[in-house]
């Protein structure tokens, strides 16, 4: 794994230590840390090192990458519920239904999404523009026109009948997956008040294939070096980039789009290595 990613790990966890402090022992409290604890931190890593591009502190920009990791935990532990995808362990730890029980683990969500916006929000994030800015972009890349949307295509897909195309289940993940990369690269643009395109352009690729390489996962993989359950989409008989595009089909277009990733960052020149790497890491992980 890269430095970057090791680096953004670090910052972010001990920075959710700090901001979980004061919340004190309750059991959403604790469910919450629980929650946040472990994962890639991509998200926060593509926040730290769009900040590092656009000339922002990383003391400023760990607000935005904060929360973005915890709109991403409040995700998965809605995601994990028994009427979602029922799932019994992520991040290879029982999931927050499975430790507590349903309500708290609705009650986190929650919480975690409303402590998303508390960060992005904070003072130190930025001037008042530029938090309004992180917020309102935030409130649509997480709503009923991203990643809310993304999921309710997704449970759709698994009804009975339900056949989805290539460019249904693209257009499915640019949500479910997509619109949190695209925010979490934004978001150093957002904050030194320039152009976020570029960025943008470069999640929504790399994010795809990002999330192609999950389907490969799912298929190749195993739980143990997952984290969680695997083989459920075919189990399921969803479609899949894997059951429309095969194994080989798969990898090549995660490797294209990779590609894609790459050209989009040629305005900011070997600055953006980093971010180059983090899309190569993207589609090489295990988990």
């Amino acid at each position: 794994m890269d430095a970057e990613i090791k680096g953004a790990q670090r910052a972010v966890e001990a920075h959710l230590d700090h901001v979980l402090a004061p919340f004190g022992t309750s059991d959403v409290a604790e469910a919450m840390r629980h929650a946040t604890r472990g994962g890639k931190r991509l998200r926060a890593c593509l926040v730290l090192q769009s900040a590092k591009l656009h000339g922002v502190s990383e003391a400023q920009a760990i607000w935005p990458a904060t929360a973005i990791e915890a709109m991403h935990a409040y995700s998965l532990v809605h995601d994990d519920l028994p009427c979602m995808d029922d799932d019994d362990a992520r991040r290879g730890q029982p999931t927050v239904h499975v430790k507590w029980d349903e309500m708290t683990a609705v009650l986190t969500g929650d919480a975690l999404q409303a402590l998303a916006f508390q960060l992005a929000a904070h003072p130190e994030a930025g001037s008042a523009e530029v938090r309004a800015d992180l917020a309102l972009s935030l409130a649509r890349a997480a709503g009923a026109q991203g990643m809310v949307l993304g999921q309710a295509l997704d449970m759709a897909a698994e009804r009975p009948g339900a056949a989805l195309d290539l460019e249904q289940i693209s257009a499915l993940q640019a949500g479910k997956t997509g619109a949190l990369f695209e925010w979490s690269a934004g978001s150093g643009a957002r904050m030194a008040g320039a152009d976020p395109g570029p960025m943008i352009r470069y999640a929504a690729a790399m994010g795809q294939a990002f999330q192609i390489h999950d389907d490969v996962i799912d298929v190749t993989g195993d739980a143990a070096s997952a984290g969680k359950a695997v083989g459920k989409d075919a189990a399921a008989g969803k479609a899949t980039f894997v059951s429309l595009l095969g194994l080989d089909g798969a990898r090549a277009r995660a490797e294209a789009l990779v590609d894609e990733a790459d050209a989009a960052l040629s305005p900011y020149g070997e600055g953006a290595d980093p971010l180059r790497r983090i899309a190569r890491f993207a589609i090489s992980r295990d988990n």
